[in-house]
């Protein structure tokens, strides 16, 4: 019965997000919501402007799906709906400056983002402790770290997801293969809400990488890359990070190995160099490679490569334990 409901979950949200991105593309031509290419800018790599809508298509997509297949609305459906509004928000706010060439504030956006963790915390989706691979009781951790280590988490996952949105089907990409690898451990684990999750958004992914494989017909923008992010790290946490031993803390890491690797570097070295963290720049992985000499296509192939290499990782990291 729940392979049937994994498989029509699947379906379910890869044709709403298929269905919902070609008249959203449409609407954003009409109201100028449109990336534009920019000559000056190593960032801007597309030639002709294109839509920013595909957000909306992800966001409707995962949770008309998400609450057709649960049939109830909890506290923690609530508290992930609420933070998946707010990041809505804040970033489509973000991608109206970008249409008109300016740069939305990262103050206000860092704040809305660790907004955007607090109701899911409070939920009760949360990293609490781990086991103790020694005497194999549990360490439950003090609240205010449990609230901290949790608001860090969704709001550093949400984060690289967002830095790795620099290149058609790159960040769709490594989302769905960091969506595969956490729906095969929530199912080997037994967690079914978090499996549920997980397959309806690597449905939606599938979906946007239709549009968004190079060239990219429409972009998801800063909504919807940190709406993805956001929902990964509930997923872990949801999943991965319950019952969790010291080894198995790293299972939900190395699902999101690519971005989350390539951002450390990215942050240390704009630290070394004394720029500001949130400042936007050409040093991630993508861009590097680009430099490099490879195409769009490779790069994206390369890294979505890494990132399988990564979850294959983190599957037989799980293994070991079971």
């Amino acid at each position: 019965m729940m392979v049937l409901l994994y498989v029509l979950s699947f379906f379910l949200s890869f044709l709403i997000v298929y269905f919902l991105i070609p008249p959203l593309a449409k609407w954003a031509f009409r109201l100028d919501f449109v990336d534009k290419p920019r000559h000056d800018s190593e960032r801007k790599i597309h030639r002709e402007p294109i839509p920013l809508t595909a957000s909306y298509a992800i966001f409707i997509g995962f949770f008309a799906t998400y609450l057709l297949v649960a049939r109830e609305f909890t506290l923690e459906t609530l508290a992930i709906f609420i933070g998946g509004v707010l990041l809505l928000t804040i970033g489509t706010i973000d991608d109206w400056y970008k249409t008109k060439g300016k740069e939305f504030p990262a103050l206000p956006k860092m704040i809305v983002q660790v907004s955007a963790a607090i109701p899911v915390f409070f939920s009760g989706i949360a990293f609490t402790g781990f086991y103790n691979p020694f005497s194999g009781a549990y360490v439950l951790l003090p609240i205010w770290l449990q609230f901290i280590l949790t608001i860090l988490w969704i709001f550093g996952v949400t984060t690289v997801i967002n830095f790795s949105d620099g290149m058609d089907g790159l960040a769709g990409g490594l989302s769905a293969i960091s969506a595969v690898t956490l729906f095969i451990v929530a199912l080997t684990k037994g967690q079914d809400n978090s499996a549920m999750m997980a397959i309806i958004l690597i449905g939606v992914t599938v979906a946007y990488l239709r549009y968004n494989k190079p060239p990219a017909k429409i972009f998801m923008g800063d909504a919807g890359a940190t709406f993805l992010g956001f929902i990964l790290a509930v997923i872990a946490l949801d999943g991965a990070y319950k019952q969790a031993t010291i080894l198995s803390l790293f299972i939900p890491i190395l699902a999101l190995g690519v971005p989350i690797f390539d951002n450390i570097f990215v942050v240390i070295k704009r630290m070394i160099q004394g720029k500001p963290i949130y400042q936007a720049d050409a040093s991630q992985a993508h861009y590097r490679l680009l430099r490099a000499g490879l195409n769009n296509k490779q790069v994206v192939m390369f890294l979505c490569l890494i990132g399988t290499c990564f979850g294959l990782s983190s599957i037989i990291l799980l293994l070991m334990q079971v």
